[in-house]
This record gives structure tokens, sequence and C-alpha cells, in this order.
């Protein structure tokens, strides 16, 4: 098994962990999940919790998870997604950022890249609607504003997908069939 972090903080944890648990078959690597620092067709299974939609670019990510996946390989990422246009006071927001709700995409455009970068068999096996607390969104917005946005219908959804590389995949997910 091989972990990625782009904090070397994180991969630290990581290895004390692992050795604390004596797991001797795994790696961690410092890395960009926009770059992974892992060779093409490498990997059976991709994982990933609420990190894709903190990247900017999100076609990038998946393509190289595409790329290190092996032929009959697949993903399972959980990942925040939205339903609607959030208010600019949100997106804007650094804690929304930090709770990966203002760097979250629409929910269709988010599949969608998903399939541009070759993946099939796409399914959203879990899908959950986040309710962030009125005394949070009342640091960003005014009672009138929290209001509107309440009867507006946008929603914060918690997803799990699940994607494969087909065996008979080609290319390197970047949509361009090269």
């Amino acid at each position: 098994m091989i972990g990625v972090d782009f904090t070397q903080a994180m991969i630290d944890k990581a290895r004390l962990n692992a050795e604390k648990l004596e797991y001797n078959n795994v790696e961690f690597r410092f890395g960009d999940i926009e770059k992974l620092p892992v060779t093409a067709e490498k990997a059976d299974v991709v994982i990933s919790n609420c990190v894709l939609n903190l990247v900017p670019d999100k076609r990038k990510a998946f393509s190289e998870t595409f790329r290190v996946l092996k032929k009959g390989g697949h993903l399972s990422v959980s990942d925040v997604v939205l339903k609607g246009e959030l208010p600019d006071t949100l997106k804007q927001a650094a804690e929304m950022y930090a709770g990966c709700v203002s760097g979250a995409i629409q929910i269709q455009d988010y599949l969608q890249i998903i399939d541009d970068c070759g993946f099939t068999n796409i399914k959203v096996q879990k899908e959950k609607l986040i309710t962030i607390p009125d005394e949070i969104l009342l640091s960003y917005m005014n009672q009138k504003e929290l209001s509107d946005f309440k009867a507006s219908g946008i929603g914060i959804y918690s997803i799990t997908v699940y994607a494969e590389k087909s065996n008979s995949a080609s290319g390197c997910g970047c949509g361009c069939n090269c």
C-alpha cells in the first residue's frame, strides 16, 4: 500500500502509526494529488477522503488517479459536492474552504470529470445532505440571507463515488486519448 500526502507532518504521522501497528507492507510518499509520485498502472485501488474538492485542478487529479490505476482497478472517493450555487460569502470564507465546502463543485460536474478522465461504471454509492449549523452560517450572512439560503434548495452533500478503469482502457486519463 502507498499513502501520499503533500504535508510532511502527515507523512511522519502515518509512518509513526504504521510502525506502532507493525504494518510493514505500507510506504508513504510526499507528493501532490495533481502529480502523484507513483508509476503508471501501479495501484489496484485508489481511495480518497474529502481531498479532491480542495484541489484546484480536479480534472488533473482524477486523470492522475486514472494513470496510476491498473486496468481493472477502481477508485472509491468520499467528497463534498453541491446542488445549486453557494452565496459568495460562503465561497470566500476560509472556514468553509477548510471544511471542504467552498472548494466543492456541482455534483454533475464532479461526475462528468470522472467520466471524461476515462472511468467507467461510475456509481454514487452514498449521498448525504450536510447541514451547517445556523450559528456558523450567521458568521457569513445575515438572518434574511440565511432564510433565503435555506429556502433556495441549495444543498451541500457528502458523497461516496465508485468508478473503474476498464480492462480495455487506453490513454493517460486526460480525456485526450493519448
